[in-house]
């Protein structure tokens, strides 16, 4: 079976930084562990990230609703240490894919950057299974696998809870799961 494993924004200012979600450090530190234990399930790991310009709408100073975060180039964009040398020494390709480069436009999941989708969506045609977690679980993630369901059907998703660190303490993502019945 072809699985890819999709991180969707493991970054710094969700954990740390300007826009910190609880329990977010130590589920990727949990993260970094299941891809070591699970050498060589996945042919391609896939990151995806805020990379957001300094004036970027979603921010308060802009009229957004959130603090700045994930600006291009700063520590608070940076994928967290927990994974970086899971995703490096264990078997397979690691691919990273930018979202909200675009400081007109909001981008909670990957598929709505337009090269991001184009290149995620070729990869994930070569897939049976796509395990999707990173944070937060009850935005990014959720808009993530909404439209990856949208585009390739429900069949090809697997949801990894665990390792799904939410603003909402994981309600929203847990009852689109119940009712995916997966």
């Amino acid at each position: 079976m072809k699985k890819l494993l999709l991180i969707v924004d493991p970054q710094i200012d969700f954990i740390s930084g300007s826009l910190p979600v609880g329990g977010a450090d130590d589920a990727m530190k949990k993260l970094g562990e299941y891809i070591k234990q699970h050498d060589g399930d996945y042919m391609l790991k896939v990151v995806t990230t805020d990379w957001h310009p300094y004036h970027h709408c979603s921010f308060k100073a802009q009229g957004g609703p959130w603090p700045m975060h994930c600006v291009q180039n700063t520590v608070g964009a940076a994928i967290s240490e927990h994974l970086v040398a899971s995703l490096n020494e264990t078997k397979g390709e690691v691919c990273v894919l930018r979202k909200g480069d675009n400081e007109a436009q909001e981008e909670y999941s990957i598929f709505k950057n337009s090269y991001s989708k184009i290149m995620l969506s070729q990869m994930i045609k070569e897939m049976d299974q796509i395990d999707v977690c990173g944070i937060a679980g009850d935005i990014c993630v959720l808009n993530t696998l909404k439209d990856g369901i949208e585009l390739f059907g429900k069949e090809k998703f697997n949801v990894l809870t665990e390792y799904c660190p939410s603003l909402d303490g994981g309600e929203a993502l847990a009852k689109f799961v119940k009712e995916l019945g997966k």
